[in-house]
């Protein structure tokens, strides 16, 4: 599965996430378990947490979603989002470890 739209989101913002939630409903990538976190996307839109998002992020990449999984790649994706270069490598090398 390419990450590349998700992955971008996450870390600069881009595209809005009304597109983003839009874009992933119309192509639904597969996994096991991710059809909840479709209808969530369909009821709550761009209102959709970014915790949603990366929960989904990790389902998509057949991991799982725990709270301390979710937590610790929100905090990275955090600090990426605000400038920090470190962060966004961080990132890189969970989604590489996790899977891409």
């Amino acid at each position: 599965m390419n990450f590349e739209l998700l992955d971008r989101y996450l870390l600069d913002g881009a595209p809005s996430k009304g597109e983003l939630v839009r874009r992933l409903l119309e192509a639904r990538p597969g996994g096991e378990g991710a059809r909840p976190f479709y209808e969530g996307l369909g009821r709550l839109g761009a209102r959709t947490p970014d915790l949603a998002l990366i929960a989904l992020r990790l389902v998509l990449a057949g991991e799982r979603a725990d709270d301390d999984r979710v937590t610790r790649l929100r905090a990275v994706v955090e600090r990426a989002r605000s400038g920090d270069a470190t962060a966004r490598d961080e990132y890189r090398a969970i989604v590489e470890k996790i899977g891409s």
